[in-house]
């Protein structure tokens, strides 16, 4: 099976990710937290936000590549790339951090690789209010992250939520992070899981016919 999870910056889509992949002996595709422009995106929005994007883009294209070759076992992977382009990306275009000929060049490529991305069976969206992103954000302790705006956060969420409720065409498990706390609370894990089990019992079923 192939299981995305999706959220906001600090939501726990990576801890998340590490939990459910020991639980299943699976493969974890994590986003990477070295791009080489995120300390300069969060300092100077306008000049880096392209450059953030694009890298990520191709950072999410190099995970596919590996996906589609290697399906020997089921895969957790840490945010999407529809994530990259319908939150982050046009986010920054709206906040007119990125140019229209930069989204248009940005969307071309997404579209183009889209076609080619195996659609996940069940994506687990880690919804989170605000409060509770900066507490876990200041937890981590990334220094590039310390200076993130509160109503930047915000607008990711509003986005989230609406392409979470009438854009995104999938299966869906919310997990709201203010009441269900997956680190805490070893019931919520048990709760995903059970959703993850139905999932592995249905492809049992559809090969065995």
């Amino acid at each position: 099976m192939y299981i995305a999870i999706a959220g906001n910056i600090g939501s726990g889509k990576t801890t998340l990710t590490e939990m459910l992949t020991a639980r299943y002996g699976a493969k974890a595709y994590l986003e990477e937290t070295d791009n080489p422009y995120i300390g300069d995106f969060y300092n100077d929005m306008n000049r880096w936000a392209f450059n953030l994007q694009m890298y990520f883009l191709g950072s999410r294209i190099r995970q596919t590549m590996e996906m589609l070759v290697d399906r020997s076992a089921d895969i957790f992977q840490d945010r999407t790339v529809y994530e990259d382009a319908y939150i982050f990306a046009d986010n920054l275009h709206q906040m007119g951090l990125m140019s229209s000929r930069d989204i248009n060049t940005y969307m071309s490529i997404f579209n183009l690789v889209t076609n080619l991305i195996p659609h996940p069976d069940l994506l687990i969206y880690l919804k989170a209010s605000v409060p509770t992103l900066i507490e876990q954000i200041r937890r981590r302790g990334r220094e590039y992250e310390m200076n993130i705006d509160e109503a930047y956060l915000q607008r990711l969420n509003d986005k989230y939520d609406d392409w979470i409720e009438h854009r995104y065409h999938g299966e869906v498990l919310v997990i709201d992070k203010d009441r269900e706390d997956f680190v805490q609370n070893p019931a919520v894990v048990e709760k995903i899981c059970a959703r993850l089990d139905a999932i592995k019992q249905q492809e049992k079923h559809g090969a065995a016919e």
